[in-house]
Protein backbone atom coordinates (compact mmCIF):
# COMPACT_ATOMS: atom_id res chain seq x y z
CA UNK A 1 0.00 0.00 0.00
CA UNK A 2 1.42 3.52 -0.78
CA UNK A 3 1.29 6.35 1.67
CA UNK A 4 -2.18 7.67 -0.41
CA UNK A 5 -4.26 4.46 0.68
CA UNK A 6 -3.56 2.82 -2.98
CA UNK A 7 -3.01 -0.42 -2.32
CA UNK A 8 -1.62 -1.29 -6.47
CA UNK A 9 -2.22 -4.44 -8.34
CA UNK A 10 0.00 -5.89 -10.91
CA UNK A 11 -0.62 -8.20 -13.46
CA UNK A 12 -1.56 -11.52 -12.46
CA UNK A 13 -2.50 -10.22 -9.00
CA UNK A 14 -5.43 -9.10 -6.54
CA UNK A 15 -5.79 -6.91 -3.65
CA UNK A 16 -8.69 -6.83 -1.02
CA UNK A 17 -9.32 -3.87 0.85
CA UNK A 18 -12.30 -2.68 3.57
CA UNK A 19 -13.21 1.39 3.34
CA UNK A 20 -11.41 3.89 2.91
CA UNK A 21 -8.54 1.98 1.00
CA UNK A 22 -8.73 2.36 -2.52
CA UNK A 23 -7.25 -0.24 -4.84
CA UNK A 24 -5.77 0.79 -8.36
CA UNK A 25 -4.43 -1.06 -11.73
CA UNK A 26 -3.05 0.03 -14.71
CA UNK A 27 -2.17 -1.65 -17.69
CA UNK A 28 -5.42 -3.25 -19.16
CA UNK A 29 -4.87 -3.94 -22.51
CA UNK A 30 -6.23 -7.62 -23.51
CA UNK A 31 -6.22 -8.29 -19.68
CA UNK A 32 -8.98 -7.59 -17.59
CA UNK A 33 -9.84 -6.31 -14.30
CA UNK A 34 -11.99 -7.25 -12.18
CA UNK A 35 -13.38 -5.83 -9.23
CA UNK A 36 -16.24 -7.18 -6.68
CA UNK A 37 -17.55 -5.28 -3.92
CA UNK A 38 -20.09 -5.79 -0.81
CA UNK A 39 -21.55 -2.78 -0.20
CA UNK A 40 -22.97 -2.96 2.95
CA UNK A 41 -19.23 -3.84 4.15
CA UNK A 42 -17.34 -1.62 2.21
CA UNK A 43 -14.75 -4.17 1.11
CA UNK A 44 -13.91 -4.49 -2.29
CA UNK A 45 -11.53 -6.84 -4.53
CA UNK A 46 -10.07 -6.14 -7.41
CA UNK A 47 -8.14 -8.68 -9.90
CA UNK A 48 -5.79 -8.15 -12.71
CA UNK A 49 -6.01 -11.70 -14.97
CA UNK A 50 -4.28 -12.13 -18.09
CA UNK A 51 -5.50 -15.48 -19.53
CA UNK A 52 -8.88 -16.42 -19.51
CA UNK A 53 -8.69 -20.40 -18.56
CA UNK A 54 -6.28 -22.28 -16.23
CA UNK A 55 -7.78 -25.35 -17.22
CA UNK A 56 -5.19 -25.84 -20.10
CA UNK A 57 -2.24 -24.06 -18.39
CA UNK A 58 0.75 -25.49 -17.75
CA UNK A 59 2.15 -23.87 -14.60
CA UNK A 60 -1.06 -23.24 -12.23
CA UNK A 61 0.64 -21.63 -9.38
CA UNK A 62 -0.84 -18.37 -9.25
CA UNK A 63 -4.99 -18.20 -9.92
CA UNK A 64 -4.52 -14.65 -10.04
CA UNK A 65 -2.89 -15.29 -13.89
CA UNK A 66 -6.24 -16.16 -14.75
CA UNK A 67 -9.64 -15.01 -14.99
CA UNK A 68 -11.96 -17.94 -14.11
CA UNK A 69 -9.64 -18.93 -11.35
CA UNK A 70 -8.91 -15.57 -10.04
CA UNK A 71 -12.03 -14.39 -9.75
CA UNK A 72 -13.16 -17.85 -7.82
CA UNK A 73 -10.16 -16.89 -5.48
CA UNK A 74 -11.22 -13.50 -5.05
CA UNK A 75 -14.80 -14.21 -4.05
CA UNK A 76 -13.82 -16.77 -1.42
CA UNK A 77 -11.19 -14.30 -0.12
CA UNK A 78 -13.68 -11.72 -0.04
CA UNK A 79 -16.04 -14.27 1.70
CA UNK A 80 -13.17 -14.78 4.58
CA UNK A 81 -12.65 -11.45 5.44
CA UNK A 82 -16.55 -10.75 6.12
CA UNK A 83 -18.27 -9.96 2.49
CA UNK A 84 -21.13 -12.17 1.20
CA UNK A 85 -21.39 -13.50 -1.91
CA UNK A 86 -24.88 -12.52 -1.85
CA UNK A 87 -23.91 -9.07 -1.85
CA UNK A 88 -21.44 -8.86 -4.12
CA UNK A 89 -21.14 -6.20 -6.93
CA UNK A 90 -18.96 -7.29 -10.06
CA UNK A 91 -17.84 -4.78 -12.44
CA UNK A 92 -15.28 -5.44 -15.54
CA UNK A 93 -13.08 -3.85 -17.53
CA UNK A 94 -10.73 -4.06 -20.22
CA UNK A 95 -10.54 -6.98 -22.43
CA UNK A 96 -9.62 -4.74 -25.69
CA UNK A 97 -8.37 -5.73 -28.73
CA UNK A 98 -4.53 -4.23 -28.91
CA UNK A 99 -3.71 -5.51 -31.89
CA UNK A 100 -4.49 -5.93 -35.37
CA UNK A 101 -5.47 -9.55 -36.87
CA UNK A 102 -5.13 -10.66 -33.40
CA UNK A 103 -5.73 -15.14 -34.43
CA UNK A 104 -6.26 -15.65 -30.19
CA UNK A 105 -8.72 -12.71 -28.86
CA UNK A 106 -7.55 -13.41 -25.54
CA UNK A 107 -9.59 -9.98 -24.57
CA UNK A 108 -12.81 -11.48 -26.01
CA UNK A 109 -12.09 -14.76 -24.56
CA UNK A 110 -10.98 -13.20 -20.84
CA UNK A 111 -14.36 -11.12 -21.00
CA UNK A 112 -16.37 -13.77 -22.05
CA UNK A 113 -14.82 -16.56 -19.22
CA UNK A 114 -15.40 -13.82 -16.57
CA UNK A 115 -19.09 -13.40 -17.68
CA UNK A 116 -19.76 -16.99 -17.47
CA UNK A 117 -17.95 -17.41 -13.85
CA UNK A 118 -19.42 -14.61 -12.06
CA UNK A 119 -22.85 -16.21 -13.48
CA UNK A 120 -21.83 -19.71 -12.48
CA UNK A 121 -21.08 -17.75 -8.64
CA UNK A 122 -24.06 -16.05 -8.79
CA UNK A 123 -22.25 -12.73 -8.34
CA UNK A 124 -24.00 -9.91 -10.27
CA UNK A 125 -22.37 -8.21 -13.35
CA UNK A 126 -23.42 -4.25 -12.41
CA UNK A 127 -21.11 -2.51 -15.00
CA UNK A 128 -19.11 -2.85 -17.89
CA UNK A 129 -16.46 -1.35 -20.03
CA UNK A 130 -15.02 -3.71 -22.03
CA UNK A 131 -13.43 -4.44 -25.70
CA UNK A 132 -12.69 -1.76 -27.80
CA UNK A 133 -8.62 -1.02 -29.37
CA UNK A 134 -7.10 0.94 -26.28
CA UNK A 135 -5.99 0.27 -22.61
CA UNK A 136 -7.04 1.46 -19.37
CA UNK A 137 -6.23 2.12 -15.52
CA UNK A 138 -8.64 1.67 -12.69
CA UNK A 139 -9.51 2.71 -9.06
CA UNK A 140 -11.89 1.10 -6.65
CA UNK A 141 -12.94 3.43 -3.77
CA UNK A 142 -14.16 0.95 -1.47
CA UNK A 143 -15.81 3.51 0.53
CA UNK A 144 -18.19 4.47 -2.48
CA UNK A 145 -17.83 0.84 -4.75
CA UNK A 146 -17.28 3.33 -7.64
CA UNK A 147 -14.47 2.50 -10.26
CA UNK A 148 -12.94 5.48 -12.01
CA UNK A 149 -11.65 4.43 -15.45
CA UNK A 150 -8.58 5.86 -16.71
CA UNK A 151 -7.54 5.97 -20.46
CA UNK A 152 -5.18 8.21 -22.36
CA UNK A 153 -6.59 9.97 -25.04
CA UNK A 154 -10.58 9.20 -24.14
CA UNK A 155 -10.48 10.80 -20.91
CA UNK A 156 -12.09 9.48 -17.89
CA UNK A 157 -15.33 8.07 -16.39
CA UNK A 158 -16.76 6.22 -13.21
CA UNK A 159 -19.13 3.07 -13.48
Amino acid sequence: MTDSGIFIVGIGDCAIAKSPAKIKTSGLGSCLGITLYDRQERIGGLLHTMLPNIEKAKIKDNPAKFTDAGIEYLVNEIIKKGGSREKLEAKIVGGASMFENSYMNIGERNIKCARETLIKLGVSIIAEDTGENYGRTIILDTFTGDLLIKTILRGDKVI
